[in-house]
């Protein structure tokens, strides 16, 4: 029973790449297996009454942890995805890849931390929320793209409309802590964060302000200023105020490059 439902599964990717992956992750935590959505589709099921981003591709990624590989590999399998072995083997403990059978669909998990322009740990955190990686280290995986498209203005405009901003670090929230410990640790991180939230704020106010769902708990453009009020006021480390010296003069990210499967 469950090889069909798996094959079902894959059946009906190219059909509908949002639902099941959002099955996937579904199953994932029904059998405690730390599989988690990340990027638009992740937006888009915690974002339930904001209209739905065009997406092209049937692409899907999500989140896990490297010390459950194996189950991971062996969930997914059960799923009808067909493992990339030669790249599992060798990137496994960073990075895996599978395919349905057909090739229209791939599956990237990112294991432990993401590694783009800045690297977000987030192994400790992955059972923060049942389908999806926390809401707030979602929305700085948003936050650490330097060269930001619509697609990411859209979904940080969605996390800040959707969740509040608050202090602490509560699941389900967008947490001031959480955001305080990345950029008052890192001045790079730091600068892309304040630089993106400012682009961000004057693009919801102005050329972007289509993207602002019209009815929304909260205002994107009021949280926005509150974490970059929050980003400038958190205390900062010694490692951070020696960087800061440095400023831009030299490069304070990764440009990533796309590994080849």
């Amino acid at each position: 029973m469950r090889r069909r439902m798996g094959v079902a599964l894959v059946a009906q990717a190219a059909d509908g790449a949002f639902e099941v992956a959002e099955r996937v992750a579904r199953d994932a935590s029904d059998r405690g297996v730390p599989l988690r959505l990340l990027g638009g589709q992740a937006v888009r099921l915690l974002c339930p009454s904001f209209p739905a981003r065009a997406r092209q591709g049937q692409d899907m990624d999500f989140a896990s942890v490297s010390s459950a590989k194996g189950a991971v590999m062996e969930f997914l399998a059960g799923h009808g995805f067909l493992g990339d072995r030669r790249f599992n083997t060798i990137h496994g403990d960073r990075q895996m890849y599978f395919t349905t059978p057909d090739g229209q669909t791939s599956v990237d998990v990112i294991m432990d931390r993401l590694r783009m322009c800045h690297v977000l740990e987030f192994k400790a955190r992955i059972d923060r929320m049942p389908y999806t990686l926390d809401v707030t280290d979602l929305l700085l995986t948003k936050l650490q793209v330097v060269e930001q498209n619509e697609k990411d203005v859209q979904d940080i405009v969605y996390l800040l409309a959707a969740f509040e901003v608050r202090e602490g670090d509560v699941p389900g929230t967008i947490g001031l802590g959480r955001i305080g410990d990345v950029v008052g640790s890192d001045w790079g991180w730091w600068r892309t964060v304040t630089r993106n939230l400012d682009r961000v704020i004057e693009l919801a106010r102005g050329d972007l302000r289509r993207l602002v769902p019209g009815e929304s708990p909260h205002d994107p453009v009021e949280q926005g200023r509150r974490l970059r009020e929050h980003a400038d006021a958190t205390p900062k480390t010694l490692k951070w105020k020696i960087r800061a010296k440095v400023g831009e003069h030299a490069q304070w990210y990764e440009l990533p490059e796309e590994t080849g499967h």
